[in-house]
This record gives structure tokens, sequence and C-alpha cells, in this order.
């Protein structure tokens, strides 16, 4: 028991550092959505190819396509952008976030 006791703090110290490689959630590095250029893609048809060229236009990291009657979370990253469809997956609306 008393060894127990003795070895506690040592167990809490390592439980208390973090290592600073540990991304913060919404932060890839070197990615930031930006809206600019993105208009081009609104009535267009919501394919793979589309896809990847409003990641490239937007300089986001992550892709996020919302379908008719998804529902989304409401979280912030500043390094994704959303793309709404409708039925016919056209594109309707482009978001940062």
């Amino acid at each position: 028991m008393r060894n127990a006791f003795l070895s506690a703090p040592l167990l809490l110290t390592a439980c208390s550092t973090a290592p600073a490689s540990i991304p913060v959630h919404g932060v890839t590095p070197g990615h930031k959505c930006e809206m600019a250029g993105t208009d081009q893609f609104i009535g267009k048809k919501g394919t793979s190819a589309n896809g990847a060229a409003i990641k490239r236009v937007s300089h986001a990291a992550v892709l996020r396509w919302s379908p008719p009657g998804v529902m989304l979370t409401m979280d912030y990253r500043e390094d994704r952008v959303t793309v709404w469809l409708d039925p016919a997956k056209t594109i309707t609306k482009i978001r940062c976030g």
C-alpha cells in the first residue's frame, strides 16, 4: 500500500503531460477555407471531380457533402468546405466551416 501511495505522484505527472504533436480539432496546418472562386461550381453536378476542384480552389483540407434531408453538425472547422446538393445532386450552396 505504501509503494502505491508513493508512486501516485509519478503516475499523475505522466498523465498531465501531453505531446505537442496532437492536432487541434478543426485546424489542418496550411489549410484555411476561403470562399473566393467557389461560386463557379454552383449549378454543376456534385461529382468527385467537382468536389476535388472545390477543395483545391477553396484551400480546404476537408470536403463535406450535404445531400437533401441530412442533418449536419454545427461545429466550425476552418479547414472544411461544405457543399449542399439538391435532389438531382446539383450543387446549390458552398460554405466554409
